[in-house]
């Protein structure tokens, strides 16, 4: 007898690497390691969360027409265009999973998010990378690799782990000159993060487009809830119908969905968190500068750190800064091993990282 194998391609994924959240032998540790907002969620977040205990016996409501009622209130969209599920990586694999398969490309940037090639490569499909310019996206590299097989581009603005974005108008032209069998993903996990006044994070596009553009959102980044996998999707009405055919039935729980309403309302902390990063994103960014270190310009709540003495370095610093009980993030799986990414913390905890990496420079 044959035994039980996975389809071809499969054996090929390395699997995601989560940002780690211990260190052996550290008690106490800071983990600037996975883009979490410092802050915390919501108190009015916490608080529904906890009202949702009295109904776990009752499944969800599976097509989450609350959650869609309030984003649809909030951002100004038809709710019957607005799709949710457990993070928006998840929509990833799910239109992965509608319109690619084996013989299909999907294409994307040199440095963008992981996410998009593991799920191409479960659709069966090919991953193909454009390079960048600078760590940003180039719109020009992007169309120059497009071809016949070419069935999504997904373009992460801002993107992870660079912290850099393109203008709406940038957009604009990518999506005009793309061929209209190419559906095009934005990424716009971190567009609460951005102030710059030529950035949108592409709602307008997903209105006028001819049903070829989407638009992913997380509950993850500036609302603090990563723990509860809540995301949302702005999709012509064609696309929500085939996501909602593809989708699982209870794809976001209760209690993720009343504690998302709840943060949804509140624009106060939301703000907080918005002015913290940019003064700890802008300081953090002045002292790694101070100290020799190049970092790429971010709009994001997160640095990515150029280490002069290349991948031997940055993986000292990384034990370095580990040792002390400091979790950052490696990215020699994104291309950049001479990189590390640092996320936006605390103010004692991007002090201590400062000490830290003063002391071990110098």
């Amino acid at each position: 007898m044959h035994p039980v194998v996975p389809r071809p391609g499969i054996l090929d994924i390395i699997p995601y690497k989560t940002g780690d959240s211990a260190v052996e032998g550290v008690s106490e540790v800071i983990k600037l390691a996975s883009n979490e907002n410092p802050l915390g969620p919501s108190p009015r977040a916490i608080e529904a969360y906890h009202g949702a205990a009295q109904g776990l016996e009752r499944y969800p409501e599976g097509d989450s027409l609350a959650l869609r009622q309030a984003l649809a209130d909030k951002h100004d969209i038809d709710p019957e265009h607005l799709v949710c599920a457990g993070g928006s990586e998840q929509f990833f694999n799910l239109v992965m999973q509608a319109y690619t398969g084996p013989g299909d490309e999907v294409l994307f940037t040199e440095h963008a998010f992981i996410s998009y090639r593991l799920a191409a490569m479960a659709a069966g499909a090919t991953p193909v990378t454009a390079p960048e310019s600078d760590f940003t996206t180039n719109i020009d590299a992007l169309l120059d690799k497009t071809s016949k097989r070419t069935r999504v581009l997904c373009l992460a603005n801002p993107n992870n782990p660079t912290g850099t974005y393109i203008s709406y108008h940038e957009v604009e032209l990518l999506r005009e000159r793309l061929p209209a069998h190419i559906l095009l993903v934005l990424d716009a996990a971190y567009a609460e993060y951005v102030e710059e006044a030529d950035y949108h994070p592409g709602s307008e596009l997903v209105r006028a487009s001819d049903n070829n553009v989407m638009m992913t959102r997380t509950f993850s980044k500036i609302y603090a809830l990563p723990g509860l996998r809540v995301g949302w999707a702005h999709c012509p009405q064609p696309i929500a119908e085939v996501l909602n055919r593809v989708r699982c039935a209870f794809n976001v729980t209760t209690p993720a969905q009343v504690a998302a309403i709840a943060a949804l309302g509140d624009d106060a902390h939301v703000a907080a968190g918005r002015a913290h990063n940019k003064k700890w994103r802008n300081w953090l960014t002045d002292e790694l500068t101070g100290l020799g270190l190049t970092v790429t310009p971010s709009v994001g709540n997160f640095l990515l750190v150029h280490f002069p003495g290349g991948p031997e370095q940055a993986a000292a610093v990384d034990a370095e800064t580990r040792k002390n009980g400091v979790i950052l993030r490696p990215v020699a799986g994104y291309g950049l091993p001479q990189c590390l990414r640092i996320t936006i913390g605390l103010e004692h905890e991007n002090r201590k990282l400062v000490d830290i990496l003063r002391n071990f420079l110098r």
